[in-house]
């Protein structure tokens, strides 16, 4: 098995598939008004309008309403990030570059849904090691 993607559901598709390129700098493939994907060498970044959810039964998922999931992109140096983004961030920072116990050095905010993002990188010689193995 093969984790490969995850989707966020939203009403407006456009906004955040300009947000995502923004902040990475990678072009968002849309195919079709209502779903396009970010493709990373490691996952898949989907967005889907709400009208997705008729294919899927209905009802199935809320826009704008994420209180559990934390998007996460390896960056190569997230101060960097930080500084670069600073002016698109604005009013969206959660928690600006700190060392977390793990080995990682993280920047929290939110995409304009909400969303939870961080972008981090590892800096300790363990966190180093760890994403190394994995290949990311």
């Amino acid at each position: 098995m093969n984790f490969v993607s995850i989707r966020v559901i939203t009403t407006d598709v456009q906004r955040l598939a300009r947000f995502y390129e923004e902040i990475t700098g990678m072009a968002v493939t849309m195919y079709t008004p209502d779903f396009g994907e970010l493709v990373t060498p490691a996952c898949t970044l989907a967005i889907g309008s709400t009208r997705t959810l008729q294919l899927f039964g209905g009802d199935i998922a809320r826009p704008a309403d994420n209180h559990t999931a934390i998007l996460e992109f390896r960056v190569g140096d997230v101060d960097a990030e930080f500084d670069r983004l600073s002016g698109t961030l604005a009013g969206a920072i959660v928690q600006e570059p700190t060392t977390m116990p793990w080995g990682n050095r993280s920047l929290l905010f939110r995409d304009p849904d909400g969303n939870l993002v961080n972008f981090f990188t590892p800096v300790t010689a363990e966190a180093i090691r760890k994403f190394d193995k994995q290949g990311a």
